[in-house]
């Protein structure tokens, strides 16, 4: 990475990939020359969606403009700061909905800079998209809400098909 580069991690389960998600990516895009999404996973916890399911989601969620400043990749079992250090970047980017999300983040970020001094950029959620989270578009179309506008097309369609699969 030359002194001209800067790349950045938007870490995240993406259990699924949301409007929310992607909002932050795009506005990260506008800032760093490349943007990692980093699919952290715990292979000793069960997601939704398996981590190559989700990749594949976010992929296919990415508006074309981002395909040559964004890459999607899984990370299992490791710290941020280590993830950051393995593709080069030098900062997280991270979507804050309110001052919950702040008050968790805040110490992560203390953290991570502490340990390797990695920075941590916030951006404030789109007011439109900050009630949005993957685990409650979950628990919303598990009991037949409907979260389009939410999240992607693709994402709904493989919500739906995940409720399918679970009643079949």
């Amino acid at each position: 990475m030359t002194h001209l580069e800067r790349r950045c991690v938007c870490p995240g389960s993406f259990d699924p990939v949301t409007h929310g998600h992607l909002d932050v990516v795009r506005r990260a895009a506008a800032l760093f020359d490349e943007v990692v999404v980093a699919v952290l996973h715990n292979p000793a916890k069960q997601g939704s969606f398996p981590v190559e399911r989700r990749l594949d989601l976010v992929r296919r969620s990415l508006e074309p403009d981002l395909a040559d400043r964004v890459r999607v990749e899984a990370f299992a079992d490791t710290l941020l700061v280590d993830v950051c250090r393995q593709v080069g970047a030098g900062a997280v980017v991270k979507g804050l909905r309110g001052g919950t999300d702040f008050a968790y983040e805040l110490p992560m970020a203390r953290m991570n800079r502490h340990l390797s001094g990695v920075e941590t950029v916030f951006l404030p959620a789109d007011p439109t998209l900050e009630h949005v989270s993957s685990s409650l578009v979950k628990e919303v179309h598990r009991y037949g809400g409907d979260v389009a506008g939410l999240v992607p097309d693709v994402v709904l369609a493989a919500l739906e098909e995940l409720a399918r699969a679970a009643d079949g």
